[in-house]
């Protein structure tokens, strides 16, 4: 496509459902900080939650029966085994943990656009809610993988399937979600590929792949605590939600911004979020 036929460079998404100011390359430090913030003090929150008694509290407060706290884990690792929790809670932890340092990369390393703090509240308020929605379904009773699920021996502590298998997950989907994000990046900052698509990497596989491993980690969060349904409820949900809306706004967005490129990457790469499949 020559450079006369191009749309501007800079197309800002119309979409009021958009957080992010597609297009804007306005420094946002006031956003980045509010952001970087927030999802740091979800890490205690969540261990205020898993480790003081704070679930139990509310789930005794709604007249419902809660599980068991567990031994502590003896992991062998003395900085983990400090942190005082049977080692489930600690994997929970850890996923809460991993996806607030994932999100502060993102918006500190690898995110040029404009951030501002409205959005990063927003943002921040939806993960700690995901997040403490799982703490809560880990220990109450009545959600918890711990009350019914097939356990299997590990690290000296019976650790529940679905646990195991949503922290296999949980990792794939920070994985591809980050690598894929990376991909990008490098791609965007070759002066060579000014102007271009990104079709390089993960992204030859699906044209939002990153949503893929988005989706996939928060099932996977949500499996670990509160089974299998459950995960694949947050997975399905997530996955509508990534196709009705966001993808619909990306393409909005790519269409203006490269056209006849946008289109032909289409073609070249048919699945949208999930390669193989959709």
């Amino acid at each position: 496509m020559s450079a006369s036929s191009q749309p501007p460079e800079n197309p800002k998404s119309g979409s009021k459902w958009d957080l992010i100011n597609r297009g804007s390359r306005t420094p946002s430090p006031l956003g980045t900080l509010t952001f970087v913030g927030l999802r740091l003090l979800d890490i205690p929150w969540q261990y205020h939650l898993l480790h003081n008694g704070a679930a139990e509290r509310a789930i005794s407060a709604l007249r419902l029966p809660y599980t068991s706290y567990g031994p502590l884990a003896t992991t062998g690792i003395a900085l983990l085994d400090r942190i005082d929790l049977p080692l489930p809670r600690l994997i929970l932890l850890a996923m809460a943990t991993g996806s607030a340092a994932k999100q502060i990369f993102w918006q500190t390393c690898l995110s040029y656009e404009e951030f501002p703090p409205s959005a990063a509240v927003a943002v921040s308020a939806y993960n700690t809610l995901h997040n403490s929605l799982n703490s809560l379904l880990f220990v109450c009773a009545a959600t918890s993988i711990q009350s019914s699920a097939p356990q299997i021996s590990m690290f000296g502590s019976a650790l529940p399937l679905p646990l195991l298998v949503g922290t296999l997950a949980y990792a794939a989907g920070i994985t591809i979600e980050t690598l894929s994000e990376l991909q990008r990046l490098q791609f965007k900052q070759n002066p060579e590929n000014t102007g271009k698509v990104c079709k390089t990497g993960l992204w030859g596989y699906a044209r939002h792949i990153n949503y893929f491993g988005y989706a996939l980690w928060r099932g996977g969060y949500c499996m670990a605590a509160s089974g299998w349904l459950a995960g694949l409820a947050m997975g399905i949900f997530l996955g509508w939600d990534l196709a009705a809306r966001a993808t619909t706004i990306l393409d909005e967005y790519c269409t203006k911004k490269y056209g006849q490129q946008w289109a032909q990457f289409q073609k070249d790469v048919p699945y949208r979020i999930v390669p193989g499949i959709y």
